[in-house]
């Protein structure tokens, strides 16, 4: 008995491309690539276009979703046979995910690397590394027990317990990821309660940062108390930006 599959399979390696593209198009009517069509209304294509012509803060708040959604897929998800529970987030949040074992909550907040002109920045104060911005995408405030206004934006040491860095836009690999403790970020200078805009990452991991999460885990639970620090690293490539 012939196989139908094998058999356009073979069909299909004997067309041009043009045909092939045809053939496509002809399936893609049927089978829309995600429920967001659906829910939308319209087409994969229609909505990565809309993105292709977004402004560029709309494309990092995109770049910032697609990170978080590998950091739940390609590191949360194997964390859950080992387990690790993803816990729903109710209401508006520090954190970008929260899990839980048997040892209590671990906060997590997942950012991108910062680029400035389309390219990777690096601090001039921190030679070697790399650039994470630690605030909110949207300034807000809020009124206080003692009834004045609180810019919303920054974050507070103790909103989160460790900082997920996705190093995409040097590497080209979502899952390429640094951690570090919340509590080892930098304090403002004009207020230590809140973490400095601009921290450094590490582009390899050292004492400070880690490309292991578990380990990122174990350091925070080891309640060490420090600062990051500069550290010797490879030199500076020309297609970064210093701040």
């Amino acid at each position: 008995m012939i196989d139908p599959v094998a058999e356009i399979q073979h069909l299909l390696d004997q067309c041009t491309p043009n045909q092939r593209r045809a053939i496509f198009n002809r399936l893609r009517r049927e089978f829309p690539i995600h429920t967001l069509e659906e829910k939308l209304n319209t087409q994969a294509e229609i909505i990565l276009e809309a993105i292709s012509r977004a402004p560029d803060l709309t494309q990092r708040g995109v770049r910032g979703i697609i990170a978080e959604s590998v950091f739940i897929t390609e590191i949360v998800g194997p964390l859950k046979d080992q387990g690790w529970q993803d816990k729903e987030i109710v209401s508006e949040q520090p954190y970008d995910v929260l899990l839980e074992d048997a040892q209590g909550e671990v906060r997590v907040q997942v950012k991108m690397q910062r680029l400035s002109n389309h390219q990777p920045t690096r601090r001039k104060d921190y030679p070697g590394m790399f650039v994470v911005e630690t605030q909110r995408t949207r300034s807000g405030t809020r009124r206080t027990t003692g009834n004045t206004e609180e810019k919303t934006r920054p974050y507070r040491f103790g909103d989160f317990d460790i900082l997920a860095v996705s190093l995409h836009p040097s590497s080209r690999n979502w899952g390429d990821f640094r951690y570090t403790v919340a509590a080892w970020l930098l304090p403002r200078e004009d207020d230590p309660r809140l973490l400095r805009v601009h921290q450094p990452v590490s582009p390899s991991p050292n004492d400070d940062w880690t490309d292991s999460f578990s380990e990122a885990i174990t350091w925070f639970r080891s309640h060490q108390t420090k600062t990051i620090r500069p550290h010797e690293t490879a030199a500076q490539s020309s297609d970064t930006v210093d701040m």
